[in-house]
């Protein structure tokens, strides 16, 4: 016979149902330990066990004198730094995932012949990749590729290995060109993220170098309410 739940693991349940349906949104202030040990019939230290665990997993944050809140778990990426998406979730202690959408070679048009200073009608390597975070999409990775620095980009089993992974592997990245704005997203980009075309989402326009070479360029497109990015500057002082 298996052995009851323990009581603590029940109010964590049910503190994370409303967490994760959203009923309780980032910032919300949960009930104190005392209504949630009367509510389930405990201990305030059994009750005092389910918040402590749920604080240290990064979903609630207490504040003295305050109470405690639900936290704010947005995805995070450096706005400085390239990473590999897979393995920024995999820290986090969450699943990653991928749906490869499309794997090919294309001509470049205008704005990708600009981009990734090539000419005009130029074949380039083409991907786009949905990328998730236990399960939701948290980014839509369109990204053009020069063949003549990376030959073998599209023999890849994306859903091994991210994009990041092959261009680093083959040719190390120093130099990096981000900019970021708020977009509105078409009809088939909210489909591919899951959301309504309303919602506000960050694009992030990146180009990678590696030497002198100019081997990649991105479009890489979050739902706003899903993602955040983050640059943090360290200066020397006198």
């Amino acid at each position: 016979m298996d052995r009851a739940q323990p009581l603590y693991l029940k109010i964590q349940q049910h503190l994370l149902e409303n967490i994760q349906n959203g009923t309780w949104k980032a910032h919300h202030q949960i009930p104190p330990e005392e209504q949630l040990a009367k509510n389930f019939n405990v201990s305030r230290m059994t009750a005092n066990k389910a918040i402590r665990d749920l604080v240290q997993q990064g979903y609630l944050s207490r504040q003295p004198g305050l109470g405690t809140f639900v936290t704010d778990l947005k995805s995070e990426s450096s706005l400085v730094e390239v990473h590999n998406i897979a393995e920024e979730v995999r820290e986090r202690g969450h699943l990653y995932s991928c749906n490869v959408l499309s794997s090919d070679v294309m001509e470049a048009d205008d704005e990708v012949a600009l981009r990734l200073g090539v000419r005009l009608g130029t074949q380039v390597f083409h991907t786009l990749i949905v990328h998730r975070e236990n399960g939701t999409p948290i980014q839509l990775e369109d990204r053009f590729v020069n063949p003549r620095w990376v030959p073998d980009y599209l023999s890849t089993d994306f859903t091994l290995h991210t994009p990041n992974e092959v261009l680093v592997t083959a040719c190390p990245i120093n130099d990096v060109e981000h900019v970021v704005e708020a977009v509105l997203v078409d009809e088939q980009t909210a489909v591919h993220l899951e959301i309504d075309t309303a919602r506000p989402c960050l694009c992030m326009t990146r180009r990678t170098w590696s030497g002198d070479h100019l081997i990649s360029y991105a479009r890489l497109i979050h739902p706003g309410e899903r993602y955040k990015l983050r640059s943090s500057v360290h200066r020397n002082t006198p």
